[in-house]
Parts: structure tokens; sequence; C-alpha cells
């Protein structure tokens, strides 16, 4: 089944605006997707009908949001293939790779253990392994890339021994759009006895995900790129995991009892959720998640290969371009350099054709230096994007090759 692209931008009004007297041509989703109107709906409909604290409340509007909120944690479970018991809510994938270094790692991290992680991570991926590390007297450890920027599979498997504790990968290059063969390398880490996580953030918006599947411990994933809000995300942690870890955490909602003399925890998923909750934002993501649930997936899969495959096609014959990442699997994201160019002027010149791209070193400055760049011109293509706006990109650079 092809995908009616018409009427499915008809359903994100901010696409249907200019920039700089040009019609808006968005492509950078991979720092934030924008939102359908099932979801703002979802989000006003909320504030305006039901707006009130969850839990414990004992009256109708609380009962109304708390059925809400916690129906979106089922929503989100049968979307990962999971329990709900086992999904925490959190700000986003930086908090949730936060609460495993913070619980898991520093707990059982001891001097001559390993935390292995890749060249290509997010900074979110990177600084809180260090902070584990710094704590423990642990060594983290770093999986190189091959000249194509994929994983260095031989150097994983070198990398990963009997002292790897914790083994932490990114599902997708949110720099290089990489897409890394995570099934594969959590079961050889499982076997060697590490605590395996996936910082899933460039994945879900893109193709299903199944926690089980994988057999991961701890998966990681934030809304705003799944087309729903910012500032709420995800943390899928297997039950076992999650007993044995301590509270991120303490104060208000995550306790069951609490006295002078001592407090204890709540039940999962509770125990890792203190304070008052980002009500709006999982009930708004749970609204992407069905609507994205609604849509043929596996059309807009294709669609968004067929986005990828035109703009390197055009990025190869284009003078003076040079892709950046060109791994055989990868999401829909071409990162590139113009020869005698910063990527920053780049950026700025295409913004004044109505064309949005990021540029900079997209929060992988350790990747940057291992290639020996600045940064990146950074395209990254979703599902509400046209073949035409590819060829806009594209026309765009001709001129700024020509301002430059």
């Amino acid at each position: 089944m092809s995908v009616d692209i018409n009427a499915l931008r008809a359903q994100f009004p901010i696409l249907d605006q200019q920039v700089n007297g040009k019609p808006l041509v968005y492509l950078d989703n991979g720092a934030t997707t924008q939102k359908p109107v099932a979801v703002l709906d979802a989000l006003q409909n909320y504030y305006r009908g039901v707006n009130s604290n969850v839990h414990r409340g004992a009256h109708h509007l609380s009962d109304q949001a708390t059925g809400q909120f916690e129906g979106a944690r089922q929503t989100v479970a049968d979307f990962l293939n999971a329990s709900r018991e086992e999904i925490l809510w959190t700000k986003g994938t930086t908090e949730s790779i936060n609460m495993v270094a913070q619980c898991v790692a520093r707990e059982r991290l001891q001097t001559g253990d390993e935390v292995l992680i890749a060249t290509s991570e997010h900074h979110a991926n990177i600084v809180p392994w260090q902070q584990a590390c710094a704590a423990t007297g642990a060594s983290l450890k770093v999986i190189p890339l091959r000249e194509d920027c994929s994983l260095d599979q031989d150097a994983f498997e070198q990398l990963l021994n009997d002292k790897t504790r914790i083994f932490a990968i990114g599902h997708a290059s949110n720099a290089l759009g990489t897409l890394n063969p995570v099934k594969d390398m959590i079961a050889k880490a499982k076997a060697a006895g590490a605590i395996t996580l996936v910082d899933g953030a460039q994945a879900v918006g893109h193709f299903p995900v199944d926690v089980k599947a994988l057999d991961v411990d701890f998966y990681a994933f934030s809304g705003h790129k799944l087309f729903g809000p910012t500032g709420i995300g995800v943390l899928y942690g297997r039950r076992e995991q999650l007993e044995a870890m301590p509270p991120y955490q303490t104060g208000g909602e995550m306790i069951e009892t609490v006295s002078f003399e001592k407090s204890t925890w709540n039940q999962l998923p509770y125990k890792f959720e203190a304070g008052t909750p980002n009500i709006a934002g999982a009930i708004g993501l749970a609204a992407a998640i069905q609507w994205l649930n609604g849509q043929d997936r596996g059309a807009l899969l294709a669609h968004e290969d067929a986005l990828l495959k035109r703009a390197t096609a055009l990025a190869e014959a284009c003078d003076g371009l040079k892709i950046i990442g060109t791994a055989a699997s990868k999401v829909s994201v071409l990162s590139f350099l113009l020869d005698g160019a910063h990527p920053a002027d780049v950026g700025m010149l295409l913004d004044k054709q109505g064309v949005a791209v990021r540029t900079g070193h997209h929060c992988t400055m350790p990747l940057m230096d291992s290639l020996g760049i600045p940064g990146t011109v950074r395209a990254s293509f979703s599902i509400y994007n046209t073949l035409d706006e590819v060829d806009r990109l594209f026309q765009a650079l001709e001129k700024v090759k020509t301002f430059l």
C-alpha cells in the first residue's frame, strides 16, 4: 500500500506555513518530530475537561485523569510488547539513561569493571556512564567505527569480556542514521554477563520495536521524536532489573509508608515516579502512538526508505558534497559536508530558502572528533516529508554553493 502523502500532511498543521517567503521544508525530524492533530486535540481535551492530579483523588476529575494516565502506560506497554509494570515515565531518553546509570551502574560497578558503548553515541549515552565510572572506579570502553561509519563488530567482540558489566548502545545513530544490529549485540553482551540498555530515541518513530524479541534489559525513548509532546519519555525495564534497583528519586507517590524512622517503597512502576508526573505528556504520547498504530507502518517505512534513497542519489551527484555515514543499513538521515563551507553557514542559507535542517556536532562530539570534522549538516526525514521536498533541498543547496 502506498502512502497518501497529502492526506497525511494535512494532519500536521504546522507544515502548512511559509518561512522567509518560501513553503516550509521541515527536515529536522531527528531533533524533534511535528505533532498530528490527534495529539494536539488530546492535550487540549485533557487540560480543558479532565485536568486533575492522578491517583488517590476522591473525585470525578481525578478518576478520569488517572484512568487516562494509566491507560497511556498500557498503550506504551503494548507498543513495546512489555508489561505495564515495566514502563516508567521519565522526562525523556536522557533522564531514562541517567536513571539506569545512577540506580544500576553505581550499585553494581566497582574498580576493574567495564562499561561498553560505541563511538557514535549521543552525549546522553556517554556522559552518564562516564560519571558512573568516575564514581566507582570502572572503565569506559568504546567500540570504534568502520570506514562507512558502521560499528566494527570484530572490535566489539574483542572488547566484550567477563569484565563488561554494562553494554549501552544506540539503536540508530542520530548523527549518521546508522542502524546498529542491536539484537545480535545484545545476545553477545548478555552471554558475557552484561546488563544491556538500548537508546531507542532515533528508532521508535521509524519502525516497530519489540523489547521481548530484543531480549534487552532496558530500552529508552523520548515522546517528542515519536510525534508526541516534549518533556515526556519512557524507560522500559525488565521486571527483575527494576525490582532490584533502588529508587532514582524520593518523595511523594513513590512511597508505601513513611515515618521519621524509615520509609518503604511503592510497588512497580510507581517506585520510580516521585512527585506529580507529566500527566498531559503521557496522554499526548499515548495519542501519538495510537495515531501511528492506525497508519500502515510498512508503507510509511517504505516511504522513508524512498526519501533516503532519493536524497542519497542526489547527494552522490552533487559536486563538492561529501556524505558522512554510508553504512548499508540506515534510518532516514543524511549527514553531509559541502567543500569549503562551514555547516552553520550552509544551514543558515538553507533556512533563507525555507529549508530547515540541523547543523553542528548533533550532541556527538566524540564521533565528530573521531572523524576529524567540526560537525555536519543533517537532513533527517520523517513520514510526512515528500520526494519534492528532497528535490527542494538539493535545489537550495545549489543556490548555497553559488552564495558561498
